[in-house]
């Protein structure tokens, strides 16, 4: 079982990639994949010599044909040549017989359980017999045979890589589009490289939906060591997307597993260019590190804890915070305002006045502070209106004391609101009060306070998602409290309300799910981007998402409202929901196409 409240990394098994070992005491390893087109030889080397300059620790390459994987061997060569020993991943969809070839110069092979020896998925509802069922799984196992022959005498390591959008119609006829399918996806294919003794293995499970992406690697941890087996974990969340979004996005992602110990390599998947991936996956890497430092938190009983789905924390409604409210943003300011409500930054739902002791929202409502000695001293009984609400500071340490666990019982009106300590791994310490409240029934709000003293927009963003991730996809809080006074009030809340939105917590802009990008991309998606975020941004609770080429689409995108799919070079298909709308648009007129079909469809829906 992975402690919840105390960092200790998972023990995996040891793989070779080519000179650079992965899992076990090895360091977590960082990596991104080129977007140049593979049978580009030059392009790829210099590409691949950028994203190692960088501190890239494996570099993956689309092999979409034969071709491509027959170019690996002079990409490979050209790069021991110039003295460059970074192992190659070749990525590999559709074809076995690709793969086959990119495992003798590849130095790994990602192969997709959803596309590998299983059709494209077709989104159709299939029925299959036990029987038939077991036929298709024993149609895998011989399909590997001779894949797996060529792994061992070249050897090539293989990651199973499972993509939420690209699950096999077999699958989603069993399971459905659920985390147990996409383990149950993985264990099939492991399943059938054990029974042919085959264990070079790394795998992944990933999906543009960050609460999805966590507890589906959680349960594949849990499933793995029930077992008894430890490959080592990739990490990533696909279609991220660009700028403040992806980043946040993927810390949020990542570093709540980081945090409780899983994952052996990152990938931070950008539609950027690729070496800027790095830079992020390694802060994100040296972050989680400090943690190894941090002190023992208290542990809590978690029965009633669930890592492994979405169960957000009952609480009672004070004011606009808990119950069924969505999590809320309160900024804490350095002077008292001049009137109730005239703190509150544009963006932000509550601000908390550090000189006057109090909370003001948009309305003038307020939230006093008070103490626990306060509220224990009181016998008020319970409060059927909130009359009074109040704001109360405390840590784990005084949810052990009796006679504050009473005065909460008895003072629904009072919002928790909790800080890691000094020293301690934030969220792991405000897991154990969220889980402490559960566990005495207690149905106070919770609000997180968020105190950075950093002067740099990037570093607040990642580690304000490493730290607040996991307690927002977990549905552990009513809302975060951030002090940050070092940088501009409108920095701060723009980070808090992207990082709300890339949990789940709460939606008030357009969310985009963007591929980085790779050899199969024939337009520029990081320029596409770029325009239909500029165009479409204000548009709340719509997804539209943007993909390089069809292996992404329109599997990737499945709970997107609108999709803008490569097609062809420089062509695009638009999408509505998983029906394609246009076909194979020049991209010169595939902008102006999209935003008329949103708006087309918007005033339909309005009915004007």
């Amino acid at each position: 079982m992975v402690d919840l409240f105390n960092y200790s990394r998972r023990q995996s098994s040891v793989v070779n990639i080519g000179d650079t070992p992965l899992g076990g005491s090895n360091p977590i390893r960082v990596q991104s994949m080129t977007t140049t087109s593979t049978d580009d030889t030059e392009g790829s080397v210099a590409q691949t010599l950028r994203i190692v300059e960088a501190g890239g620790e494996y570099v993956r390459l689309t092999t979409q044909g034969m071709r491509e994987a027959e170019n690996l061997k002079h990409i490979n060569a050209s790069l021991r040549q110039q003295g460059c020993e970074v192992p190659l991943v070749a990525d590999v969809h559709f074809n076995p017989h690709v793969a086959e070839v990119a495992a003798l110069y590849a130095e790994k092979v990602r192969i997709n359980p959803g596309n590998y020896v299983d059709p494209a998925r077709t989104f159709k509802q299939l029925e299959y017999t036990d029987e038939e069922y077991a036929a298709e799984l024993k149609k895998i196992e011989e399909r590997f045979i001779p894949f797996l022959h060529i792994c061992r005498e070249h050897h090539t390591a293989i990651r199973i890589g499972v993509n939420h959008g690209s699950l096999s119609d077999r699958i989603m006829a069993r399971y459905g589009d659920t985390s147990e399918g996409m383990v149950a996806s993985c264990i099939e294919y492991l399943d059938a490289f054990e029974e042919l003794g085959f264990q070079d293995i790394v795998i992944s499970i990933k999906s543009s939906n960050t609460r999805v992406m966590v507890q589906t690697v959680r349960l594949l941890a849990a499933v793995m060591r029930q077992r008894s087996t430890f490959y080592p974990l990739h990490l990533g969340v696909t279609e991220a997307g660009n700028d403040a979004e992806g980043r946040i996005k993927s810390a949020a992602g990542i570093g709540a597993l980081l945090l409780d110990g899983l994952g052996d390599t990152i990938r931070v998947s950008l539609t950027e260019a690729p070496e800027a991936e790095i830079p992020v996956a390694q802060a994100l890497v040296d972050y989680v590190e400090q943690a190894r430092q941090m002190l023992p938190t208290i542990s809590v009983d978690p029965k009633n804890f669930s890592p492994y789905a979405y169960v957000r924390r009952p609480t009672s409604s004070v004011l606009n915070i808990g119950g069924q409210n969505a999590p809320v943003l309160m900024l804490q300011t350095q002077e008292a305002p001049a009137a109730p409500n005239t703190c509150v930054p544009q963006g932000a739902d509550w601000c908390l006045c550090s000189d006057a002791k109090t909370a003001y929202d948009q309305q003038g409502n307020q939230l006093s502070l008070c103490t626990v000695e306060q509220i224990s001293a009181s016998e008020e009984s319970n409060i059927p209106t909130i009359s009074r609400p109040k704001l109360l500071p405390l840590n784990i340490w005084d949810l052990k004391n009796e006679a504050v666990v009473e005065a909460l019982a008895r003072h629904p009106e009072v919002v928790v609101l909790t800080y890691a300590q000094d020293g301690l791994n934030c969220m792991a310490a405000v897991r154990a009060v969220a889980l402490e409240l559960m566990n005495r029934n207690l149905r106070n709000p919770l609000v997180v306070g968020y105190m950075s003293q950093s002067a740099k927009l990037e570093e607040l963003q990642l580690q304000m998602a490493v730290d607040l991730g996991a307690l927002l996809i977990d549905g552990l809080v009513d809302g975060i409290c951030v002090s940050a006074f070092n940088l501009p009030q409108p920095q701060v809340v723009e980070t808090a309300d992207i990082l709300l939105q890339a949990t789940r917590a709460r939606f008030t802009r357009t969310e985009f799910i963007s591929c980085p990008g790779c050899g199969r991309t024939l337009y520029d998606i990081q320029e596409a981007v770029s325009k239909i975020k500029s165009r479409l941004g204000n548009h709340k609770g719509l997804k539209i998402g943007v993909m390089g080429c069809i292996v992404n689409g329109i599997g990737e995108m499945a709970d997107a409202d609108y999709g803008y799919v490569g097609a062809g070079r420089g062509k695009i298909s638009l999408y509505r929901g998983r029906e394609v709308v246009q076909r194979s648009i020049d991209q010169e007129q595939a902008l102006d196409a999209l935003v008329s079909l949103i708006e087309s469809d918007l005033k339909l829906k309005e009915g004007k």
